[in-house]
């Protein structure tokens, strides 16, 4: 991977808007009334759009927008996920899935609850269901997500779907002179909280999504190009699981994921992986969240090169100070979220720069690339979003002046 070398490089964490017509033919697809062949010439068009319009902006280190994960509508908080369960054998729609149903933890025992019986969803209820409090989650006008569950063997049949991912934007990345291009793909960690009606235990199937999504990691990394995990459950479970656990219990709830992790990515070059932690997109208060300094030694821990984290919005910025305690190991680099999803305030460019003077001076200039919170795309409007990223850039110019005066 690229290191900031001359200058603060930038980049973001993956998710970019999606353009009406990707909308659109993302919905024809899917309801039958395009063909496989029309989607992908328009897919295949707007990947290299995106590219450029990130190089435009002023980003280094750029991606697809993950536009090969599917978003039929403008706000989507999932499709970072749920793009996994088209290209996944062994999942099905089930009457009683075991992921819908509250579940309470024990001393020792910790478990997954549902997702709307999260403690930040209980604790700000009124909020959450109220359409105009800014933070309301549910579109009356759509339908309830629906999420598959695991009814037999895992497999990986997304062969397809991630050449077509690796192909657009390595055509895209010749097209518009961008030195480095990343796909995301899921974690086993936050695939397998779904459903399970197949495996004899938590690990198990733990272990099932980390065969089957190497497959996919593998496929990107053999194309030349920079790997991205995706991985919220690290932190964001916490949220999820009720009543609030022992943080030393939750660690270990932790360390089975990491290890499934570094199970997946076994052999392959740490230094073209990525990984993504965030404490969840949606926006709302997040009081929740658990705190950065329980979590930075297990992110540490998985084998990959550079680490993305958040680090602009008002409930993480602070968390900067992990990095006076814990020394970045040699060769690795950090990817501070310095302009968050969370907000629809545009920060102001010297504002990005303190915050990455921040790090830059905690772990060395080199070893930082200036990133976004989270994906923008579907969280913020498209023109905040784009917005946000020519700030993220003119805030690295100012930090590279000062930290290369």
């Amino acid at each position: 991977m690229l290191h900031s070398a001359e200058r603060i490089l930038t980049t973001h964490a993956g998710s970019l808007p999606r353009t009406p017509g990707l909308l659109a033919a993302n919905e024809a697809r899917i309801s039958g009334a395009a063909s496989h062949q029309e989607f992908e010439a328009l897919l295949q068009e707007a990947v290299v759009d995106v590219v450029r319009r990130q190089r435009e902006a002023g980003i280094d280190v750029v991606n697809d927008g993950e536009y090969g994960h599917a978003m039929t509508h403008s706000v989507d908080y999932g499709a970072w996920w749920t793009y996994s369960f088209d290209r996944t054998g062994g999942l099905a729609i089930v009457d009683d899935n075991e992921a819908d149903v509250p579940k309470r933890s024990t001393p020792g025992n910790v478990v997954l609850t549902s997702f709307l019986d999260r403690r930040d969803f209980a604790t700000f209820h009124d909020a959450y269901t109220d359409p105009s409090s800014g933070i309301h989650l549910a579109d009356p006008d759509l339908p309830p997500p629906v999420f598959p569950a695991a009814t037999g063997p895992l497999s990986y049949t997304g062969q397809a779907a991630v050449a077509s991912d690796v192909a657009g934007l390595t055509a895209a990345l010749g097209e518009t002179g961008a030195a480095e291009g990343f796909v995301a793909a899921l974690s086993p960690g936050s695939a397998a909280r779904i459903g399970n009606h197949h495996y004899g235990s938590e690990e198990e199937f733990l272990y099932a999504w980390a065969d089957v999504l190497r497959e996919e990691y593998t496929a990107i990394l053999d194309a030349g190009l920079v790997l991205q995990i995706d991985d919220p459950s690290i932190a964001e479970s916490w949220d999820q699981i009720n009543p609030e656990p022992a943080v030393e219990d939750y660690r270990r709830f932790v360390q089975v994921r990491v290890e499934a992790l570094n199970h997946a990515l076994r052999g392959l070059p740490q230094d073209r992986i990525r990984f993504h932690l965030c404490w969840g997109s949606w926006h709302g208060p997040h009081t929740t969240d658990l705190e950065f300094r329980h979590l930075v030694d297990l992110l540490l821990s998985i084998d990959a090169g550079a680490y993305s984290f958040e680090g602009a919005n008002a409930r993480h910025e602070h968390e900067w100070k992990v990095w006076e305690d814990h020394a970045l190991p040699e060769g690795k680099l950090i990817l501070p979220g310095v302009v968050s999803h969370a907000t629809n305030v545009v920060e102001h460019p010297e504002l990005v720069a303190d915050r990455i003077e921040r790090y830059a001076k905690l772990v060395g200039r080199e070893n930082v690339i200036a990133s976004t919170d989270c994906g923008l795309g579907g969280r913020v409007h498209p023109q905040i979003a784009w917005a946000k990223l020519e700030t993220l850039a003119h805030g690295a110019e100012i930090a590279s002046r000062r930290l290369w005066a």
